[in-house]
């Protein structure tokens, strides 16, 4: 069977899905062929904008930045983790990694099908499963240094709150009245984040993934998956695009 390539990255148009508080997405003409003879596009995105990798700089300043990074982190041989059918907000937990991470080893890129990919630019793009702490320290134990997830984040990503300034307000006062720890503020540490990039010799996650359904199938049909996440060269940056793309032998 001849090899199959499929394509993982969403595309990069203006106003797309961004985590809340990213810089929005702008594209728009510099130069046009009609006044310059050629087109030029003017872009104005995040590091951390569509599908992209992060370096592990984005959760600490005196880890390594994006160009510190060998490229052996960003392609290698996939594994995939079939964890659709869970329920939004899911805590992803070792034990529903066990048979993935029986098939990793060193230098495997772990993926992380949730299915949520299906979900992109709605609201229940941010409710998406995420992994737990320990979940994430069993993953880098088995020794993976690459990971990919078809969502937002591997974190739980903070739901925005309402869109109305008032009432948002008038939330906000009402929590400080009470006593105990806001949830919201307890999602937002990033401890999976710190345990995959704080990795010996540095982690790559791969967020924003698109649907992984074709690699599963190719791994269930016992063909070989590889995939690259090669970034923009961005100096010492905490993430950059990328162009995903699995190889399916």
């Amino acid at each position: 069977m001849a090899a199959t390539l499929v394509d993982l990255t969403h595309q990069v148009t203006t106003a797309m899905p961004v985590y809340p508080g990213d810089p929005a997405v702008l594209l728009e003409p510099a130069l046009t062929t009609a006044t310059a003879g050629v087109n030029v596009l003017a872009l104005h995105l995040g590091s951390q904008s569509g599908t992209h990798v992060d370096a592990p700089y984005h959760v600490d300043v005196t880890w390594p930045t994006l160009d510190g990074l060998p490229l052996e982190r960003f392609t290698g041989p996939a594994v995939v983790a079939d964890l659709r059918g869970l329920e939004p907000r899911t805590a992803v937990t070792p034990e529903l990694l066990v048979p993935a991470l029986e098939r990793c080893g060193e230098g495997t890129v772990l993926l992380l099908a949730t299915g949520w990919a299906r979900h992109w630019g709605t609201d229940a793009y941010l409710a998406h499963p995420s992994l737990t702490p320990a979940a994430a320290e069993a993953i880098v134990a088995a020794g993976v240094r690459t990971v990919g997830v078809d969502a937002l984040s591997v974190d739980p990503t903070p739901d925005p709150g309402p869109d109305d300034r008032a009432v948002a307000a008038l939330l906000a006062d009402l929590t400080d009245e009470h006593d105990g720890p806001d949830p919201a503020a307890e999602e937002s540490t990033l401890a999976a984040h710190r345990v995959l990039l704080g990795a010996e010799g540095g982690g790559v996650i791969a967020e924003n993934l698109t649907d992984l359904r074709a690699l599963l199938e190719a791994q269930e049909a016992g063909r070989p998956v590889e995939v690259s996440l090669f970034p923009l060269r961005l100096v010492a940056a905490d993430g950059a695009p990328v162009r995903a793309v699995a190889r399916l032998g």
